[in-house]
């Protein structure tokens, strides 16, 4: 089964630069005959893909020990639904997931034929970076290598990787990367062709929102990971690899924000096309830091000598991409300018820089190890705080905005215009800062935060009310008819609104687990207690037990909450064989409001533990509101009237 993996890789890789030159050559002489051929070979370069995939998956469960990759990632133990993640644990078996996803990805574009004479090129481009990750797997990071003999026992999996979060994390953040190859692919082959109107956005911008929903996912659950599985009370804490996969989510949302000026005004023609090539180099960036070892990350896969050809093959993207943009930038002259700078063009480019400005800092912050140690031979370090304070206040001006834009008009916005959209607003953001000083919230940057919060959800809802209100004049329906067709009616609109709620939601979690969040470490003896603002959790017991092979060592924790008990908690140090350092098993007590989140950091001979005791407000929030984002974006994409034009009123329909 090895050996049929690595063949199909290997064809694979011979395949790939025939479908990119025959379709180049098939285009360039207009030879259907030849164009056709290589759109075979794309399609037999996804079957060899997925042969490959499935036989690597097939040795995985199995537990085919005589290949090094299962070897490394798993073991006899280890549960099935594990021995088939260990398929992207490791350097190999993660970028053939990602050849694999991006194989399926070319062949769909290629026989989709949306743009004729763009087709060819796309597919060419989407071929080339196949065939980049098809050369590493074939003579620079083999997964089917043999060790040339059987063990008995693999070394398994790390504990950290066993977690529902980190399965799904890996998944969702390629279909992720992968996706906006897509966008990226038609925008080049725009310029090649020097076809620079808007067909390709229109195109790809299926393709380019489900890449965005899937890194959101990808950003989602990765957070999860960190908070249930670190043991270290947060979810966040701006580490490279990280920081490398929220940075082209930024880029990407500024992109999907820009185009809408293209396709309604034929505006901003460079800084898409720009933006979008930005979107995927960050993505190879990324997997550069992931693959490379150059900067240290709990996520980081490790030193390897994969970190210069993905280094070389980003270069070489950069430097052909903006050549292409430099030399077609004539052709990509808009034919409009902006009318006003009250208007809702000027917002969508205010929130553009923004979301940029915020990745770039983050870049920056990322890089800057590697550029200090460069020039003066040390590394410094670059810690939370630094991102904190930067990217903190151009996170305050883009929530103002995701309030502003829906309440200005087109071109430009008059003063009764403002006058009529913004009262309602203004007013409950001001009636809600009186409330919530009123009642403790004292802290100015989270009193400023939450006030805006509270104005962006005002905003939004008032205008979802605005247009049910005009629907029910012009059609007579009830309300909830009218909400619900309205909603349908322009899931585009509607879709992204619901998009924005969920990232205030978000948002709303990280402020107040942010600037209210509480942390105490004690050690106690049994019998003794800690108290942490309501909450008062006493020391039971101390023991070990076994988990499978693994030994555990737990804590018995009763915890109450103004005197009304809550129930047992049980902290956790689980050792594995086969891991040196023990995994930290956190217990949290959670609700809407705040998280109770408690660490076993440590116990003594004589039966004392150090209990470290964390209250996390908002937390659940941030879950709910990246699930609501996933929702709005399914909606907006929901196939059917309403996803690409406004709402239409008729008496009676």
């Amino acid at each position: 089964m090895a050996d049929i993996g690595y063949i199909s890789l290997v064809i694979g890789f011979v395949l790939s630069l025939y479908a990119i030159v025959g379709q180049l050559a098939g285009q360039k002489l207009g030879n259907r005959n030849l164009i056709k051929s290589a759109k075979g070979a794309v399609l037999a370069v996804a079957i060899l893909a997925t042969v490959a995939s499935l036989a690597l998956i097939y040795l995985l469960v199995t537990g085919d020990f005589s290949v090094k990759y299962v070897y490394d990632y798993t073991s006899t133990d280890l549960p099935l639904f594990y021995k088939f993640a260990a398929f992207w644990a490791g350097n190999g078996g993660s970028l053939l997931l990602w050849l694999w996803v991006l194989a399926i990805y070319t062949a769909i574009v290629t026989y989709s034929d949306k743009i004729d004479e763009l087709t060819p090129c796309v597919s060419s481009i989407l071929m080339g970076n196949a065939l980049f990750f098809l050369f590493i797997l074939a003579f620079v990071t083999n997964p089917f290598e043999k060790l040339g003999y059987m063990p008995a026992e693999g070394q398994g999996m790390n504990p950290m990787l066993q977690n529902f979060g980190m399965v799904i994390h890996p998944v969702t953040t390629y279909l992720g990367y992968v996706g906006f190859a897509v966008p990226f692919a038609f925008a080049m082959a725009a310029l090649m062709t020097k076809n620079t109107d808007d067909r390709w956005i229109k195109i790809t911008r299926k393709w380019t929102i489900l890449a965005w929903m899937f890194l959101t996912l990808g950003n989602l659950y990765g957070a999860q990971w960190a908070y249930v599985e670190l043991g270290w009370g947060g979810y966040w804490a701006w580490d490279p690899v990280e920081n490398a996969s929220f940075i082209p989510w930024l880029t990407g949302s500024a992109f999907l924000h820009s185009v809408m000026i293209q396709e309604r005004k034929n505006m901003l023609k460079t800084w898409n096309v720009s933006l979008i090539t930005i979107t995927y180099l960050l993505t190879l960036f990324g997997t550069f830091l992931v693959r490379s070892g150059i900067l240290t990350s709990v996520h980081a896969f490790g030193n390897s000598n994969l970190g210069m050809f993905f280094l070389v093959f980003t270069g070489l993207v950069f430097v052909a991409s903006f050549w292409l943009i430099a030399d077609r930038l004539p052709m990509l002259k808009g034919s409009r300018e902006f009318e006003s700078f009250v208007s809702k063009e000027s917002s969508f480019l205010l929130n553009n820089l923004i979301l940029v400005g915020i990745a770039f800092t983050t870049f920056f912050g990322t890089i800057y190890p590697l550029i200090g140690e460069l020039f003066t031979g040390s590394r410094p370090t670059v810690s939370i705080p630094y991102f904190d304070k930067v990217n903190a206040p151009l996170g305050l001006l883009m929530i103002l905005l995701m309030g502003i834009c829906p309440l200005i008009a087109w071109r430009k916005s008059s003063g009764k215009n403002l006058r009529d959209n913004f009262l309602v607003p203004l007013a409950g953001a001001v009636i809600f800062a009186v409330i919530a000083y009123v009642l403790g919230l004292r802290k100015i940057y989270a009193l400023a935060a939450f006030t805006a919060v509270a104005f962006v959800v005002v905003s939004t809802l008032s205008e979802v009310a605005k247009g049910t209100l005009v629907r029910m004049r012009m059609t007579g329906e009830n309300p909830v008819a009218a909400l619900g067709r309205l909603l349908v009616r322009n899931r585009r609109r509607y879709g992204g609104y619901i998009i924005h709620l969920g990232l205030i939601m978000l948002l709303a979690g990280i402020i107040g687990s942010h600037t209210y969040n509480r942390v105490e470490q004690k050690t106690l003896r049994l019998g003794e207690t800690i108290r942490v603002e309501d909450y008062s959790l006493t020391y039971r017991n101390l023991a070990e037990g076994k988990d499978g092979k693994n030994d555990t060592v737990y804590a018995d924790v009763a915890a109450a909450k103004n005197g009304q008990p809550l129930g047992l908690l049980q902290p956790k140090k689980v050792y594995y064989p086969t891991h040196p350092q023990p995994a930290t098993e956190v217990a949290i007590r959670g609700s809407l409001s705040q998280d109770l989140y408690l660490i076993l950091a440590g116990w003594e001979n004589d039966g004392r533990a150090t209990l470290k005791v964390l209250i996390n407000p908002l937390v659940a929030w941030l879950w709910i509101g990246g699930y609501v984002m996933v929702a709005g974006t399914v909606f907006a994409l929901w196939p059917g009237r309403g996803a690409d034009v406004g709402p239409k009123y008729t008496r009676g329909v």
